[in-house]
């Protein structure tokens, strides 16, 4: 099956379509630092909205560790609505800006629902040539907005 052609909508944003695989770094301070495996997806289907799917793995055996999925949707004005669903039953509404020519998008959460101790998220991505670098920042009930993970991936396909 052949790909359909770019919605226009998704034109600022082509710069994340593609895998891309790496490794990446986490912590917060009441858990210990670990080091990670991962590999994100963004794909369209002709419509104006992004797919995403992203998975993690331990970088020592290869043990899956993390997985979420959702919908990225840009708007002509420059912001971005992110839905994402996470395997721990952790759910985000994000909303943010993106920037095309310096091929970046910050999110901050609306809502984290299902989430007994996780009370917001930021997320933040820049695509550098054939790397994607991204922080995630993290505050719970105990902890304000503090760095939780950080990863540099290379782009594997298109």
């Amino acid at each position: 099956m052949s790909t359909p052609p770019l919605h226009p909508a998704l034109g600022p944003l082509n710069f994340l379509l593609g895998t891309w695989r790496g490794q990446g770094e986490g912590g917060f301070p009441t858990i210990q630092a670990f080091e990670y495996g991962e590999e994100i997806r963004f794909w369209h289907s002709g419509k104006p909205v992004m797919a995403y799917s992203q998975k993690t793995w331990r970088s020592a055996s290869g043990e899956p560790m993390h997985a979420e999925s959702g919908y990225w949707r840009p708007k002509p004005d420059g912001s971005i609505e992110v839905i994402i669903a996470q395997s721990t039953g952790l759910a985000e509404v994000q909303k943010g800006t993106f920037d095309a020519e310096n091929k970046s998008v910050v999110l901050e959460s609306e809502t984290v629902a299902n989430a007994s101790k996780v009370k917001s998220i930021s997320r933040s991505f820049k695509v550098a040539g054939d790397h994607l670098e991204y922080t995630v920042s993290m505050a719970t009930n105990t902890h304000p907005l503090h760095p939780h993970l950080r990863a540099v991936l290379k782009k594997v396909s298109s």
